[in-house]
């Protein structure tokens, strides 16, 4: 097996730091949640980790990143702290939103992430918004803007189509296929299933790639925002992924058999396909990622110690950063 161009092992082994750090704070997540300590919705990442993983490699300074709810691990990529995502998680005072968001609005000004929203499709609008806003200062940034299938069917999401490829907008669309939309299959949910077609109507191309594999998503993200970033206007990149759990915790995932998720976690998992190539191609020891593993899940450990630990907002904090 050949080693992908222009990356070291170095570079590979924080990669997969950065996807074992997505996997084992969902699984945190999951559990603070069932013991209580995180209410509401919480939808979780698993199994799609080398998506933004493999997209966050090849960000720029000036660029900007939106997505839906499932936006835990776009803020942990990009680099917020742990203790300040699973502060937010539970609601605290020392949460990246003050506590006031929750797991559906996670928000860094600092890192250029504009959430988390809580609404269907409304992100592909704000981060069209976001590439216009791009393109007007003329700084060079591209707006990356996930969404999932679900989200693909609705109209919002043309609209914006229309007038990112009218403008020529700096602007790479994100559409994450996980294969269910909420608890609906896409063959069921989708008329015309294909879903890499949606962008031929507005003359904006596709990029397929596969979700599950890092390498692949770094390729192809590069070949994406370099496009973008070249004054064509906006592209798309079709991502075949999938989601380990249920649409959020309060779904038990009926819907589809434990021996289809079972299958997927034993032939595309997207963190052991990392794992096996840094020890096959980079030859980097298990012990130096038992090593890892342990560093991050220590840190997890303490993320979730510092959430619990940490005060509810003060009632004070009810009318500020809220326009009345």
């Amino acid at each position: 097996m050949s080693r992908p161009s222009e990356l070291t092992s170095d570079t590979v082994l924080q990669l997969y730091r950065q996807m074992v750090l997505v996997r084992f704070f969902e699984e945190k997540a999951a559990e603070l949640y069932t013991q209580g300590n995180i209410f509401g919705f919480c939808h979780l990442y698993i199994g799609q980790e080398a998506v933004v993983t493999g997209i966050s490699h090849n960000v720029l300074k000036h660029d900007s990143l939106i997505t839906s709810y499932r936006d835990h691990a776009h803020m942990i990529v990009l680099g917020v702290s742990p203790n300040t995502v699973m502060a937010e998680l539970c609601g605290k005072s020392t949460g990246c939103s003050k506590g006031k968001g929750g797991s559906m609005h996670m928000y860094s000004k600092e890192h250029n992430f504009y959430g988390g929203n809580g609404i269907v499709g409304a992100q592909v609008s704000i981060g069209t918004g976001l590439a216009f806003a791009h393109k007007y200062k003329q700084d060079g940034g591209v707006a990356l803007v996930f969404f999932g299938d679900g989200a693909a069917n609705q109209g919002q999401v043309y609209e914006s189509f229309n007038m990112a490829s009218l403008w020529k907008l700096p602007v790479v669309f994100v559409l994450e296929n996980n294969k269910y939309a909420m608890g609906t299959a896409v063959k069921r949910a989708s008329s015309g299933a294909n879903l890499q077609t949606r962008g031929d109507p507005f003359g904006i191309p596709t990029i397929l790639s596969d979700g599950m594999d890092l390498f692949d998503m770094i390729k192809k993200s590069s070949e994406a925002t370099n496009y973008s970033r070249s004054g064509n206007g906006p592209i798309i990149i079709h991502v075949d992924t999938y989601r380990y759990r249920g649409h959020s915790m309060s779904d038990p995932a009926t819907y589809r058999t434990r021996e289809e998720v079972n299958n997927v976690r034993k032939t595309r998992d997207p963190i052991m396909h990392v794992k096996n190539k840094l020890v096959d191609t980079y030859d980097v020891g298990i012990e130096t990622l038992d090593k890892l593993e342990e560093e991050v899940r220590n840190i997890v450990e303490d993320s979730a110690k510092f959430a619990i630990e940490s005060p509810l907002p003060d009632v004070k904090q009810l009318e500020m950063d809220v326009l009345l």
